[in-house]
């Protein structure tokens, strides 16, 4: 297993929702009594009060309290985000679409060496260059 995680935005709804797949439940469950802690991206706030105001944000958990709710979690914290990984979100080797999110996620778990959990097409296949170590959820 390769820690630690860096979730993105849909792995942290899920998780916060309990309903992850059960493999990637299980990686987080090992990499917890591991000691190591999984990161969010204070990026993904953002992208959550975006789900929100198009009407897609899909939690049981409202808006307001959902980031609490999910650095509340037991090995759960946020992500540092400094200037660096934003300029360098920009500047990314290989191929990956032009949405602000998944660069940031990407820039920041390249800057930290986090392995992405996720499920989105676009972050696998970015993995799949090499660019980036992603465990499907």
């Amino acid at each position: 297993m390769i820690f630690p995680f860096l979730l993105d935005t849909c792995a942290a709804i899920w998780l916060v929702d309990d309903t992850l797949r059960p493999a990637a439940a299980e990686a987080l469950a090992e990499s917890y009594r591991a000691d190591r802690t999984t990161f969010v991206s204070p990026f993904t706030a953002w992208e959550v009060g975006l789900l929100a105001a198009s009407g897609r944000f899909r939690s049981t958990y409202p808006t307001e309290g959902w980031l609490k709710r999910v650095t509340s979690l037991p090995g759960i914290a946020l992500a540092d985000l400094p200037a660096r990984v934003l300029l360098d979100s920009w500047k990314l080797p290989g191929k990956l679409n032009r949405d602000p999110a998944d660069r940031i996620i990407a820039a920041t778990a390249r800057e930290f060496g986090y392995t992405v959990m996720t499920r989105d097409r676009a972050m696998l296949s970015y993995a799949k260059q090499g660019h980036l170590s992603a465990f499907e959820c």
